[in-house]
């Protein structure tokens, strides 16, 4: 993953505030979280009460997600000094990269697993660390909002040096997830949440 000192005020404002470059507007992230957080309660047939949100930035699914949800227990973690300098008191977000989740003494396990944007930029090797991981961590959905070389998307994307939508499959699958498409994945241990034609399935 990127050096923790990428991610400086710099980056912030122009990927997260910039009029032109703004990846997503609030009205984005409130939509997708929408989406997420329902699918979720639809696996686990109640509320989502812990949510982890790995690659949280500046922790801007927080307020979104507390006014979906108040009364949920919300933690953030991110590589950015930064970003865990000036928000990680006030929104939960403590400092730590993807490869060493199971190093943080995070607090159980997670009805709900946030990592959005984070993972075309993170090393191959850190990456099957932190999904066995969070393999372990969630107790119910994760979203992996990963870009592909087949995929054109906005931000500091190079799909140039993309993987492939195999390559990505073949990472989350040997890492102990089931698919259930949009970028949805269950730990393969709670597979039975989901419907067969619910998910995609170990080899399809």
């Amino acid at each position: 993953m990127r050096d923790g000192t990428h991610y400086n005020k710099a980056y912030f404002d122009k990927w997260y505030r910039h009029p032109r470059h703004q990846v997503k507007s609030p009205i984005d992230i409130a939509r997708q979280l929408r989406f997420v957080v329902s699918a979720a309660e639809y696996m686990l047939e109640r509320p989502v009460r812990r949510v982890l949100d790995v690659g949280a930035g500046e922790g801007n699914w927080r307020a979104p997600l507390r006014k979906l949800r108040p009364a949920v227990n919300y933690y953030g973690v991110d590589a950015s000094e930064y970003a865990v300098r000036r928000w990680g008191r006030r929104r939960n977000i403590r400092l730590g990269t993807f490869g060493a989740l199971g190093d943080l003494e995070l607090p159980g396990t997670f009805d709900l697993v946030l990592c959005c944007g984070v993972l075309m930029y993170v090393d191959p090797d850190e990456l099957r660390g932190g999904l066995r991981q969070l393999a372990r961590l969630s107790e119910g959905i994760c979203y992996f909002e990963a870009f592909t070389s087949a995929d054109r998307a906005s931000g500091d994307f190079n799909r140039r040096a993309a993987h492939s939508p195999a390559w990505w499959r073949r990472e989350f699958r040997a890492a102990g997830f089931v698919n259930c498409g949009m970028h949805l994945w269950l730990p393969r241990r709670l597979a039975g949440l989901a419907a067969a034609m619910e998910r995609a399935g170990d080899g399809a």
